[in-house]
């Protein structure tokens, strides 16, 4: 779990419920529930407008990622192909076949099995790469339905305000209602530019950030599966390999 995102969020939220009581203010006053039908129906029925559906789904589905812990493990994918690669050099490409089964990231799996079948490794970084674009263009497009989402939510809150005032305005007349009218007004604008700016903005800057780490992570992987279908040495390749972690992690750093 990312530590960060459900803390940002508790954080933002708290803070704004608590200095509404610290004011003296009744926290049931911003809670409206037509001005959060009003908001987010409006807000998400946009979305719908804008995008295919599976890809409004595939937003929702890359929610995970964002509140999800990072999985990337750019020292142990390197301890792993640094293995096959000592693996291939004492005994040729065809003994990685027994270490296949034993690989548990389809993606390196993937990449594996081209070089057994005696793939190019021209061809391989080609195949590999093509996977890595479509999952990050797949990525992106989720991120972009709440960038889109962060846009017409103050908006549509705005809209909320104003029906709140034609609300206000029929019922001039009868004094008891007006104040539900006016609180369903500015507890919609809240809603529109607090949701855009706490939760959906946020979480597409997040889903966009993991997206470029789980890039970077595979461009490390394919580099490392060419030097490997290419037979480099393995010392050479670690090196290579090495240069994408943090310096502190790099076996010459600790060594001295």
């Amino acid at each position: 779990m990312d530590i960060a995102t459900i803390l940002g969020i508790v954080l933002a939220f708290g803070a704004i419920l608590g200095g509404q009581a610290l004011e003296g203010g009744h926290i049931g006053s911003i809670l409206q529930l037509t001005a959060f039908i009003i908001v987010m129906g409006g807000t998400f029925g946009a979305c719908c407008v804008q995008n295919p559906m599976s890809v409004v789904l595939k937003a929702f589905s890359a929610l995970s990622m964002a509140f999800a812990g990072s999985h990337i493990d750019n020292k142990g994918t390197i301890a792993l192909i640094l293995d096959l690669a000592n693996v291939s050099r004492k005994q040729g490409l065809l003994a990685l076949e027994g270490k296949l089964k034993g690989i548990k990231d389809p993606f390196i799996q993937k990449g594996v099995q081209l070089i057994i079948d005696g793939t190019d490794p021209k061809a391989v970084h080609e195949i590999l790469e093509i996977e890595v674009e479509h999952h990050e263009e797949e990525g992106l497009l989720a991120a972009k339905v709440w960038e889109a989402a962060g846009g017409y939510a103050p908006t549509i809150g705005i809209l909320g305000a104003v029906l709140g005032l034609i609300h206000v305005m029929e019922n001039l007349a009868d004094p008891s209602k007006l104040g539900s009218g006016i609180a369903v007004a500015f507890v919609a604008t809240i809603y529109g530019v607090g949701m855009a700016n706490l939760f959906f903005l946020p979480l597409a800057n997040k889903i966009k950030q993991k997206l470029k780490e789980e890039a970077g992570a595979r461009t490390m992987t394919i580099m490392g599966l060419v030097g490997l279908a290419q037979g480099e040495n393995p010392r050479l390749l670690q090196e290579k390999l090495e240069g994408f972690l943090p310096h502190s992690e790099r076996t010459h750093e600790k060594k001295k």
